[in-house]
């Protein structure tokens, strides 16, 4: 065999060490892997040294006339992007007994921004609008379930504009005006019950209003 053919093969078998050595361990060492989410809704469990914070959520009230502020454990994010998220996957999980959820089934969170001048843009699967059951009350509790769930729990965020698979929509079922952002909606809720405030670290900024 050919010097030529030799030198071919040593140069080859050094480049594939190589490009094994940037697959293995270079990559990882330089990307590590993200911190994985703790369970949202998860009850505190000292054993994982997880840090919790209470966000209240928003649900019908089982009479369906209103809209009923709900406190729920979740896991605390340093990041408000990484935290707005975990607070919206709640909203869209299942409500607590004997409440009912403002959000048609199904509907996913497809991705959630933070702008620095306080407007949030939260993009929601098409399930919102193709599983809405229809009704100004209705449209107006899911609509505001999302805004004051983060406008209440996240002092960085003011308004709140709604779109649908990535695109601007003018409503969801032809009630509320979603082409700009929303501030926050409180008419819609039922009257303050102390024994569902929230603690302190995640009660509502009394100096904002609807």
């Amino acid at each position: 065999m050919s010097r030529r053919t030799w030198t071919g093969k040593i140069a080859f078998g050094a480049a594939a060490l190589a490009a094994a050595w940037v697959l293995f361990v270079g990559l990882p060492r330089w990307y590590p892997a993200e911190e994985s989410a703790a369970p949202i809704g998860a009850a505190a469990d000292p054993s994982t040294g997880g840090t919790l914070t209470v966000a209240t959520l928003f649900y019908v009230s089982d009479d369906g006339m209103r809209l009923v502020g709900s406190p729920l454990r979740l896991a605390r994010r340093a990041n408000p992007t990484a935290q707005a998220r975990v607070i919206l996957e709640a909203q869209l999980a299942d409500p607590p007994d004997p409440l009912l959820s403002p959000i048609p089934p199904g509907t996913a969170l497809r991705a959630v921004y933070l702008a620095e001048d306080g407007e949030a843009f939260v993009d929601l699967s098409e399930e919102i609008v193709l599983g809405h059951s229809g009704g100004s009350r209705e449209e107006l509790f899911t609509v505001y379930s999302i805004v004051n769930a983060l406008t209440m729990n996240i002092a960085s965020v003011d308004a709140v504009q709604i779109l649908v698979d990535g695109v601007e929509v003018d409503t969801l079922v032809g009630h509320v005006d979603l082409q700009r952002p929303l501030k926050q909606n409180i008419d819609l809720l039922e009257a303050p019950d102390t024994d569902w405030m929230p603690a302190e670290d995640a009660s509502p900024d009394p100096d904002r209003s609807s």
